[in-house]
Protein backbone atom coordinates (compact mmCIF):
# COMPACT_ATOMS: atom_id res chain seq x y z
CA UNK A 1 0.00 0.00 0.00
CA UNK A 2 1.27 3.69 -0.72
CA UNK A 3 2.27 5.64 1.63
CA UNK A 4 0.12 8.62 1.19
CA UNK A 5 -3.37 6.12 0.92
CA UNK A 6 -3.61 6.61 5.08
CA UNK A 7 -4.42 10.37 3.84
CA UNK A 8 -7.46 10.03 1.67
CA UNK A 9 -9.00 7.84 4.23
CA UNK A 10 -11.21 9.33 6.76
CA UNK A 11 -9.97 9.50 10.54
CA UNK A 12 -12.24 8.70 13.57
CA UNK A 13 -12.02 12.20 14.48
CA UNK A 14 -12.53 13.63 10.93
CA UNK A 15 -15.83 10.83 10.43
CA UNK A 16 -16.98 12.15 14.27
CA UNK A 17 -16.80 16.01 12.92
CA UNK A 18 -18.43 15.31 9.66
CA UNK A 19 -21.46 13.12 11.34
CA UNK A 20 -21.95 16.21 13.80
CA UNK A 21 -21.81 19.15 11.36
CA UNK A 22 -24.36 17.25 9.52
CA UNK A 23 -26.56 16.38 12.19
CA UNK A 24 -26.00 12.70 11.52
CA UNK A 25 -28.07 12.71 8.26
CA UNK A 26 -27.78 12.76 4.78
CA UNK A 27 -27.21 15.83 3.17
CA UNK A 28 -29.22 14.85 -0.18
CA UNK A 29 -31.96 13.83 2.16
CA UNK A 30 -32.04 17.02 4.53
CA UNK A 31 -32.12 18.77 0.88
CA UNK A 32 -35.64 16.29 -0.12
CA UNK A 33 -33.09 15.95 -3.52
CA UNK A 34 -34.54 12.98 -5.94
CA UNK A 35 -36.17 11.02 -2.66
CA UNK A 36 -38.19 7.69 -3.41
CA UNK A 37 -41.35 7.10 -3.29
CA UNK A 38 -41.22 4.90 -0.70
CA UNK A 39 -38.81 4.43 2.01
CA UNK A 40 -36.11 2.77 0.98
CA UNK A 41 -33.79 0.29 3.67
CA UNK A 42 -30.53 1.82 2.11
CA UNK A 43 -31.77 5.02 3.20
CA UNK A 44 -31.58 4.27 6.76
CA UNK A 45 -27.62 3.19 6.24
CA UNK A 46 -25.07 6.28 6.07
CA UNK A 47 -21.39 6.64 4.83
CA UNK A 48 -19.14 9.09 5.27
CA UNK A 49 -18.53 10.26 1.20
CA UNK A 50 -15.64 12.03 -0.31
CA UNK A 51 -16.74 15.33 -2.43
CA UNK A 52 -13.16 14.10 -4.41
CA UNK A 53 -12.93 10.97 -4.84
CA UNK A 54 -10.01 8.88 -3.21
CA UNK A 55 -9.33 7.88 -6.68
CA UNK A 56 -8.67 11.37 -7.91
CA UNK A 57 -6.19 11.88 -4.37
CA UNK A 58 -9.39 13.50 -2.41
CA UNK A 59 -7.77 13.85 1.08
CA UNK A 60 -9.90 12.49 3.94
CA UNK A 61 -10.79 15.77 5.97
CA UNK A 62 -13.69 17.47 6.87
CA UNK A 63 -13.47 20.11 3.81
CA UNK A 64 -13.88 17.26 1.45
CA UNK A 65 -16.37 14.96 3.26
CA UNK A 66 -20.37 14.96 4.32
CA UNK A 67 -22.24 12.24 5.29
CA UNK A 68 -24.46 10.74 3.03
CA UNK A 69 -27.02 7.58 3.13
CA UNK A 70 -26.16 4.76 0.74
CA UNK A 71 -29.44 5.98 -1.69
CA UNK A 72 -27.94 8.98 -2.63
CA UNK A 73 -24.03 8.00 -2.31
CA UNK A 74 -24.62 5.08 -4.72
CA UNK A 75 -26.72 7.83 -7.11
CA UNK A 76 -24.10 10.34 -6.72
CA UNK A 77 -21.19 7.26 -7.33
CA UNK A 78 -22.24 5.29 -10.30
CA UNK A 79 -23.65 7.97 -12.13
CA UNK A 80 -26.03 5.88 -14.66
CA UNK A 81 -29.23 8.07 -14.09
CA UNK A 82 -27.17 10.96 -14.99
CA UNK A 83 -27.22 12.96 -11.32
CA UNK A 84 -23.55 13.02 -10.56
CA UNK A 85 -22.86 16.42 -12.11
CA UNK A 86 -25.84 18.02 -9.90
CA UNK A 87 -24.86 16.09 -6.99
CA UNK A 88 -21.51 17.14 -7.25
CA UNK A 89 -22.43 20.80 -7.93
CA UNK A 90 -24.95 20.49 -4.57
CA UNK A 91 -21.98 18.58 -2.39
CA UNK A 92 -19.64 21.90 -3.45
CA UNK A 93 -22.33 24.31 -2.29
CA UNK A 94 -22.68 22.63 0.88
CA UNK A 95 -18.94 22.24 1.90
CA UNK A 96 -18.61 25.87 0.81
CA UNK A 97 -21.14 26.76 3.29
CA UNK A 98 -18.97 26.22 6.19
CA UNK A 99 -15.49 25.90 4.57
CA UNK A 100 -15.75 29.34 2.20
CA UNK A 101 -12.47 29.58 1.73
CA UNK A 102 -11.40 26.14 1.20
CA UNK A 103 -10.19 25.41 -2.37
CA UNK A 104 -11.11 22.20 -4.39
CA UNK A 105 -7.10 22.41 -4.70
CA UNK A 106 -6.43 22.31 -0.82
CA UNK A 107 -9.22 18.93 -1.05
CA UNK A 108 -6.30 16.85 -2.57
CA UNK A 109 -3.00 15.45 -1.65
CA UNK A 110 -0.33 16.44 -3.18
CA UNK A 111 3.04 15.50 -1.69
CA UNK A 112 5.13 18.61 -3.51
CA UNK A 113 2.22 21.51 -2.12
CA UNK A 114 4.94 22.97 0.34
CA UNK A 115 6.98 23.59 -2.92
CA UNK A 116 4.45 25.16 -4.96
CA UNK A 117 2.93 27.28 -2.08
CA UNK A 118 6.73 29.50 -2.46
Amino acid sequence: MAKYTKYLEFSTKERMAIKERDNYQCIFCQMGYKMPPTAVLEMDITDIMHYIPRSSMGLGIKQNGAVGCRYHHHMMDNGSSGDRKEMLEMFKSYLNEFYPDFTDRDRKYDKWRFLKDE
